[in-house]
């Protein structure tokens, strides 16, 4: 008996004495003197099943079954028809349903279904939330490139952060078979002859760029046959060019693309099966074909604002341009392109790079500088005016305040690189070009860069504009060089623009890689997802930031969480060790055009992790379901906070409907029982929401806001503007935190049935961002 008790804490199971003593006596049948209060195998298994049947499972079966313990197969035809949505099922295929889930042979007889056939079912892959149909290709891919989403990293070759981390061929491998279809390679000359790949003027290690080519031809089809792009971020001399372009060709071999170009229109993903493009800066068409190298303007290259992080003295001119750079990320509100701290971002000097010192004295030199800076913007933050907290101090804040208008004569000398003609050749379909604006006339196969501060800005204040664009060329994201921890940014807001390339540190797990993932799950995870039809318009009018942004598509999402099964105590708990069992909540939130970012949280179940009980409904209005994401997380409340048990993110358009198991990522057995229905929001959907609404006043949840890098935006239905109207500027950059929706509810339904593996890990972990989610997020865990 006391055996027991240890291992039903050890199971997250907290049931009182009596009932697990009764529980004992039911199952201990052999009650010789001997086995007298002891369990044999068969009677610990008895013990097991009778703690572990799920009453809210039994009682589903008995609604279907008219009070029966078990299905027939027509009762069970009806709950796949009515409940799951399964509408071309028939008998044969419910025969086989019965066949592979039903354990008991005398029921497989007679023709039956009882309660653990029917729970094998509903916990298998034809009972997963997730779409079983998405888990292979099921998208046209015909389409121009310009048409999809591109999984794409951001330095692959980096295990940790930017500045001191190691480098490593193995990350290559590792991501491609993840499902990543963009890799990057920041090329330098190598002392020995030998190109290199690393960050430049930082203390990364340095690795052959042979070596990173072989990986990549190895590895860069194994899980998906969709083509590669390789952006190469070239700073070698034109010797060490020619060597890195005689790898690619003798590596790569027929994988490159070698034949002339169509200049009117991308290639479709279909046919460029099996090959890889070289995305890097490209020689004019117009260039003397006699001659090995032409003259370009090193603003080509991608990453011009890794040029504002480099190991300097501190004091340095470069090292005043991160301090506002940091400032300007972290501003609520976009920077308009007047702005004197625009041009400082924007319009970097182009002046030769000096190559500087990289001993470890100057690097800690820097980094003091910079705690320094940011201790000192924290202390002064309360004197400025607004009270804004930043990077930046008080004194330069109120002097890029007041000259909010940058000298229109201030101009730039642009820097020019020597291009190796035989590395030009190569690139075909993405040629990288430095961002420019919008212009209707770019040809389809330039592919400019811009970094997330810029991106930012010009998803506030031009995302018709952006979303056009990127209707019809290619377009690349990549992180703030501030971001020296490999931190990733939010890319929600660049895919509603139809940004297709949104560069991410693969190497930092967490919130961003999930909601990644789940992106690109949704069509067979091969790192292709063809964007909504209204993004690929040639005269597309698709505003993302409206809040009514496209007609005939709102759904509404009704989700019942019903129950939780072996949710583990978190190892980070302060009292893990000592064995306390968790109070598991959940938090549910959409993710997708700012209009439809909400999030809801259930009850919290005290001293329940094996089996727990909400039982609660939400619902959420989703303006474009093709583009949106539904997101679990199941915390546990502690006294002086809370603590991360795990998630389940996956795209709306992937979901299942019915009775549903969740499967929280990374986490064996652990899983939710939901209820998911998805139907248009007409007059019927509107009626059974307020409805609701009426009954359950009492239990109505506030929201919060999306806690990523750039606010989203809600409103109250009393309040909503007409369609077409633009959520005002200050209202969607002032209110990051504070929400309250009408159009989520939080209902008691008691009766009703409606990324990698790699060599090296990176320090910050799944727990660590998410309760830096949780700091910032500034509120307590329940809204109730």
């Amino acid at each position: 008996m006391d055996e027991v008790q240890r291992l039903l804490h050890k199971m997250n199971v907290n049931l009182s004495k009596r009932k697990v003593k009764q529980l004992f006596k039911e199952a201990d049948t052999n009650t010789t003197d001997d086995n007298e209060g002891l369990l044999n195998f068969d009677e610990f298994v008895c013990f097991y099943k009778r703690l572990s049947t799920r009453p809210e499972l039994l009682s589903l079966l008995q609604e279907y079954a008219g009070g029966k313990d078990f299905l027939t197969r027509q009762d069970f035809e009806l709950f796949l028809r009515l409940e799951q949505g399964e509408k071309q099922i028939n008998g044969d295929i419910v025969k086989d349903l019965m066949e592979r889930f039903e354990p008991v042979p005398e029921n497989l007889k007679e023709g039956r279904l009882g309660i653990d056939g029917f729970t094998r079912y509903l916990m298998s892959e034809e009972g997963d939330l997730f779409n079983v149909q998405h888990r292979g290709v099921n998208q046209d891919m015909t389409q121009p490139l310009c048409h999809y989403y591109i999984a794409s990293s951001h330095n692959t070759y980096l295990l940790g952060d930017q500045v001191m981390s190691h480098s490593s061929v193995d990350v290559y491998g590792a991501v491609l078979q993840s499902g990543c279809r963009c890799v990057e390679m920041d090329c330098w000359d190598g002392k020995d002859g030998e190109p290199v790949v690393y960050h430049g003027y930082t203390l990364t290690t340095k690795i052959k760029c042979r070596d990173v080519i072989t990986v990549i031809n190895k590895y860069a089809f194994v899980s998906s046959p969709y083509p590669v792009i390789l952006s190469i971020e070239n700073h070698c001399n034109l010797q060490q060019q020619k060597k890195l372009a005689n790898y690619l060709i003798d590596i790569l071999g027929d994988k490159l693309i070698i034949q002339d170009w169509d200049l009117k229109r991308l290639p479709s993903p279909e046919a460029l099966k099996g090959k890889i493009l070289i995305k890097t800066q490209k020689l004019p068409l117009d260039h003397d074909e006699e001659l090995e190298a032409g003259e370009v303007s090193e603003e080509d290259s991608a990453d011009e604002l890794d040029e504002d992080f480099k190991l300097e003295k501190s004091g340095s001119s470069k090292f005043e341009n991160l301090v506002v750079a940091q400032w300007a990320l972290k501003k609520k509100s976009p920077i308009k392109p007047t702005h004197a701290a625009w041009q400082r971002i924007a319009v970097k000097a182009r002046e030769s790079s000096k190559r500087h010192r990289r001993s470890s004295s100057g690097l800690s030199g820097t980094l003091r500088k910079l705690k320094a800076s940011r201790k000192k913007s924290r202390s002064e933050s309360s004197e400025s005016e607004g009270g804004e907290e930043g990077d930046l101090s008080v004194s330069k804040r109120n002097s890029l305040r007041r000259n909010s208008s940058a000298p229109p004569q201030q101009t730039w000398k642009k820097k020019s690189i020597i291009l190796s003609k035989q590395l030009s050749d190569l690139v075909k379909y993405t040629r990288s070009v430095a961002f420019s604006g919008f212009p209707a006339d770019m040809p389809c196969w330039e592919l400019p860069s811009l970094g997330e501060m810029r991106a930012s800005n010009l998803v506030a204040t031009r995302s018709m504009e952006f979303v056009n664009f990127t209707s019809r060329n290619l377009c690349r994201v990549y992180p703030s060089a501030y971001r020296i921890d490999s931190s990733n940014y939010n890319p929600q807001p660049m895919w509603n623009c139809g940004c297709q390339l949104v560069a991410l540190n693969y190497q930092t797990e967490g919130r961003v890689m999930q909601i990644a993932r789940a992106k690109f799950n949704s069509n067979g995870n091969c790192g292709y997802v063809l964007k909504p039809q209204v993004m690929r318009e040639e005269t597309c009018s698709f505003e993302p930031n409206l809040c009514d942004p496209v007609t005939n598509q709102k759904k509404l999402l009704t989700i019942r969480i019903i129950s939780g099964q072996q949710l583990p105590k978190p190892p980070q708990s302060l009292l893990g060790e000592r064995g306390e069992i968790i109070d598991p909540y959940v938090e549910v939130e959409v993710i997708g055009l700012p209009v439809d970012c909400f999030k809801a949280v259930t009850k919290t179940v005290q001293d329940n992790g094996f089996n727990p009980n909400w039982n609660q409904t939400v619902f959420f209005t989703v303006h474009m379901p093709d583009i949106a994401l539904l997101r679990f997380v199941v915390w546990d409340e502690d006294p002086i906070g809370r603590d991360y048990i795990g998630q389940a993110t996956f795209a709306v358009r992937s979901l299942s409907p019915g009775y549903r198991h969740l499967h929280l990522e990374s986490l064996d057995h652990a899983t939710l029982f939901v209820h998911i229905m998805i139907e248009d929001f007409d007059e019927k959907a509107l009626h059974r929401l307020s409805r609701a609404r009426s009954n359950n006043k009492s239990d109505y949840a506030r929201t919060k806001s999306v806690d990523l890098d750039i606010p989203v935006v809600g409103y109250s239905s009393k309040l909503s503007p007409r369609r077409g109207s633009k959520i005002p500027l200050t209202q969607r950059f002032n209110i990051m935190r504070r929400h309250t929706a009408a159009s989520i509810f939080m209902v008691g339904d008691p009766q009703t049935s409606p990324v990698i593996s790699q060599a090296k890990r990176q320090s910050t972990s799944v727990v660590d961002n998410m309760r830096e989610e949780e700091h910032k997020d500034g509120e307590g865990p329940k809204c109730l």
